[in-house]
């Protein structure tokens, strides 16, 4: 089985610095542990690069461009990546419109979007409470893996 990791979880994964970090990387070997697979889409790895490339005094990581760059290529060689459809546009809209989903929600609206169109059953986040109303997808915290 895949199981979508979230940005925030590739970003505790990557920062030492990070309280979230060891729990984040145990996570994922307890999920590859148990034969279910990682793995990622473009929405990921664009939120990536936001915090990423975001100054550490704004609460991101400080990481050049080409920094970040490197990270997202390591990254891809470590998770299968389900790229874009032009499906997942209208299952987002459908999502927003069927869920009342407004602002920031919006995107992990588009994470189940895709997750939907690619047939995955769950999220690997920090932020489960943003996906309750999703009750056919499953998000866990890493603490729960």
């Amino acid at each position: 089985m895949f199981v979508l990791f979230d940005a925030n979880i590739l970003i505790f994964s990557i920062n030492p610095n990070s309280p979230y970090h060891q729990e984040c990387i145990q996570a994922t070997n307890t999920i590859r542990q148990n034969g279910d697979t990682p793995c990622i889409i473009p929405q990921s790895l664009y939120e990536f690069w936001t915090v990423a490339t975001r100054p550490a005094a704004e609460r991101g990581l400080g990481l050049t461009p080409a920094q970040a760059q490197a990270e997202i290529l390591a990254i891809k060689k470590h998770y299968p990546f389900f790229p874009d459809t032009p499906t997942i546009y209208a299952e987002w809209e459908k999502l927003i419109v069927q869920h009342a989903v407004s602002g920031k929600n919006g995107h992990d609206a588009r994470y189940v979007a895709a997750m939907n169109i690619h047939g995955i059953t769950q999220l690997l986040t920090m932020n489960i409470k943003d996906f309750k109303r999703f009750t056919h997808i499953t998000a866990l915290l890493p603490s729960e893996v």
